[in-house]
């Protein structure tokens, strides 16, 4: 089963992707990991990516692409795979498309986790870390995992926050991206939302991002 997962930051997508690998034991292949991975092993792709990155540009889709199929066809994904983080544009979802063609590779099903663009803000600013243990789930605009005051739910422990979680114009320029259905992340579900309905060999499934994890999983599980 390989699926291509689809949702903005603080959808719970991560969170999701992580309980599906550990169910039904596949590869859950995060876009940037493939990046770190093949820069520190010193690949030939992750020497031509290093080079556009130091220089603060965009690395081409020329080498991201070889990468992420490179990574898709590892020992490890013999049970299949659910890549996160890419396509990010419908030029990519169309280049990627286009190689997985001709690597035989298929795409079973893609997942769009659906949310408000606010809610998804107000939870990635909600986040609490607990300094003992940063599993434990706290949220202050979550009714299910909310913090007791400014103490963790789980053990009382104190809490902190993350600066990337606060910093409210980050977010509101990676959500800008996340959905465009013009030309940004959202431009890419949708073109293979309508590749399933044009070609039918792809499953497109849709969530409703709002409940709380575990029936976020159960409609999952259910439509797999």
């Amino acid at each position: 089963m390989n699926i291509l997962f689809f949702g903005p930051n603080g959808s719970g997508k991560g969170t999701q992707g992580s309980i599906l690998k550990d169910k039904y034991d596949f590869s859950h292949i995060e876009s940037g990991a493939i990046f770190r991975d093949n820069i520190s092993n010193g690949t030939d792709l992750g020497k031509e990516a290093k080079a556009y990155i130091d220089k603060g540009d965009l690395v081409p889709d020329g080498i991201t692409i070889p990468m992420i199929l490179d990574r898709l066809q590892q020992d490890d994904t013999a049970k299949g795979w659910l890549l996160d983080g890419f396509p990010r544009n419908k030029n990519q979802a169309e280049k990627l498309d286009e190689a997985l063609k001709e690597a035989n590779l298929d795409l079973d099903i893609v997942v769009e986790i659906l949310l408000d663009r606010e809610i998804a803000k107000n939870r990635i600013m909600g986040r609490r870390l607990c300094v003992a243990d940063n599993n434990h789930p706290n949220n202050i605009f979550i009714d299910a995992i909310k913090p007791d005051g400014d103490k963790c739910r789980v053990c009382g422990g104190d809490l902190k926050t993350r600066d990337d979680d606060q910093d409210e114009g980050a977010i509101n320029k990676r959500h800008d991206i996340y959905y465009n259905t013009v030309d940004g992340t959202l431009a890419s579900a949708y073109y293979f939302r309508d590749l399933a309905a044009k070609e039918g060999k792809i499953k497109y499934i849709t969530l409703n991002g709002e409940p709380s994890v575990t029936q976020v999983t159960e409609e999952l599980v259910s439509k797999l």
